[in-house]
């Protein structure tokens, strides 16, 4: 039994090293990731500023034909049309993806900036979409075959609240990355039948200045057995096969969640069904 001990104490050791190696890692590409993110900033909000001032100068263009509307063929009156047409739609999107590629970039740069502990005026409805979507987009590659659907329902006219966005984007990540695992394993066993679904809710009840967030990642994968739900949230237990998983990524959650944030981490799952992980924290209103 003693040998037995000192040989899982050193594979926890081994594991743990290992999870160290890998933060650190992470560490130092957080720092390569925030200073391109704002090396590209500029160059957005160029991209951005320019086709708004493309539109004014394709309406005052515009202004110009239909002044000088009797002097033009009727199919190069409609030519022109279609085409300044097709420019407004196309300068449309340049600014709508434009700035969607901002808010983003904004979201790591808070990410990384934010001191350790703390508290930061956030919009969470945002926060937990990018990260939602920022580990679909990893999982998908590493796999291009990998496709999912996700359903958000995000309560609209949340104010910004006073919370660690570090804290809480990692705990999205950890339980999305584990939700995006799970929908993958079952679609493997499933096949074209299954529709893998990760379905993610977020609501805020307000009080005053005081208010009660609930967010929830809901996965239709493989569940948890009874045996599994007693021991996900210990360190080092994972289902996954070696070398994918460290065991560690539910412990770390539910410490963030529950002492970081003053929260808690609720777990319902049904074996062959799906599992839901819900966050309930208490926030103060940003005014």
């Amino acid at each position: 039994m003693m040998e037995q001990d000192i040989e899982n104490l050193k594979q926890q050791i081994d594991s743990l090293q290992h999870q160290l190696h890998k933060q650190e890692k992470m560490a130092s590409l957080g720092l390569l990731s925030a200073g391109i993110a704002h090396e590209i900033q500029n160059p957005l909000n160029f991209v951005i500023n320019f086709s708004k001032m493309s539109v004014k100068l394709l309406n005052d263009l515009e202004e110009i034909v239909e002044d000088c509307a009797d002097k033009l063929d009727k199919d190069d009156a409609a030519d022109l049309e279609d085409i300044s047409a097709d420019l407004k739609e196309n300068l449309g999107k340049i600014q709508e993806h434009g700035e969607r590629a901002i808010s983003i970039i904004r979201g790591i740069l808070l990410h990384s900036r934010g001191k350790a502990g703390e508290f930061l005026p956030t919009d969470v409805g945002q926060l937990v979409h990018e990260y939602v979507w920022l580990s679909y987009h990893a999982m998908r590659a590493n796999d291009k075959n990998f496709n999912i659907a996700i359903q958000e329902d995000l309560q609209e006219g949340m104010p910004k609240v006073m919370i660690i966005p570090q804290d809480l984007s990692r705990a999205v990540l950890n339980v999305m990355n584990n939700a995006c695992y799970t929908v993958k394993e079952r679609a493997g066993k499933e096949g074209g039948a299954y529709v893998p679904t990760i379905s993610v809710k977020v609501t805020m009840q307000q009080d005053g200045a005081e208010g009660e967030l609930t967010i929830s990642i809901k996965d239709n994968g493989m569940g948890m057995t009874e045996e599994v739900k007693a021991k996900i949230f210990e360190n080092f237990f994972t289902t996954k096969p070696a070398g994918q998983g460290t065991g560690l990524g539910m412990s770390i959650t539910r410490d963030l969640i529950t002492n970081n944030l003053g929260g808690k981490l609720l777990l319902s799952s049904q074996a062959g069904e799906g599992t839901t992980f819900s966050f309930i924290i208490p926030v103060k209103i940003t005014k």
